[in-house]
């Protein structure tokens, strides 16, 4: 007996320290991806995101496009971007709106606002902004304009260009060299959509349309 309950103390112990082993290396590429883009708190069952020192969460898996309900007073046709659902809704009115995903302006670069829409452009030219080349210097051979129509440029197939009182924001819903990035905070404050759905809202989406972010 004394025998059997020592071989069983020392089963045990090892188990545990299996587990606490598991549990540790768990822990640490947890506490990585945390620190990264945010992520559920173990073991809350409230279903709410930790709100992280850097204000962003893990990527929302898309799916493609939808036509889903939607409560709107506004007219239809007008766009309307929920930055934390990752999410740009296309009014139809009687309460629906086609869903897209889009990929939203990253910390320190998200906006918030309204506007119109002030012009839209087929394979649109990139020009980085002088602080854009500052924090990147690369992008410098780009100064006076990236050419549309290329793998590299960052605009996608379609551009629609965000205007206020004040004239042009700087701000864009375009397409993306960069597919992955859709469901996450990535941009420098546009709006990134997939090139093929990008191209239906171009086709819909009239000069003057109402843009809503927040």
């Amino acid at each position: 007996m004394q025998r059997r309950a020592f071989l069983t103390a020392i089963f045990s112990g090892a188990a545990a320290l299996t587990v606490t082993a598991d549990e540790a290396r768990a822990s640490f590429f947890e506490d990585i991806w945390a620190k990264e883009r945010g992520r559920k708190v173990s073991g809350d069952k409230s279903g709410k995101t930790r709100k992280l020192s850097n204000d962003r969460t893990r990527p929302i898996k898309y799916k493609g496009r939808q036509t889903v309900t939607f409560a709107s007073n506004e007219q239809p046709g007008t766009i309307i971007v929920k930055t934390n659902e990752r999410a740009l809704y296309y009014i139809l009115g009687n309460g629906k709106a086609v869903r897209y995903g889009v990929a939203v302006g990253k910390e320190g670069f998200s906006w918030s606002g309204t506007a119109r829409v002030g012009m839209k452009r087929e394979n649109p030219r990139w020009t980085p902004p002088p602080e854009m080349i500052e924090r990147t210097p690369k992008y410098a051979k780009w100064a006076n304009g990236m050419p549309g129509g290329i793998p590299e440029n960052p605009l996608g197939v379609r551009a629609i260009y965000l205007f206020n009182k004040g004239g042009d924001t700087g701000f864009r819903i375009h397409g993306t060299n960069a597919p992955s990035s859709i469901g996450t905070a990535a941009s420098s404050g546009c709006i990134r959509m997939l090139n093929q759905e990008v191209t239906e809202l171009y086709d819909k989406v009239k000069v003057g349309t109402k843009v809503i972010v927040f």
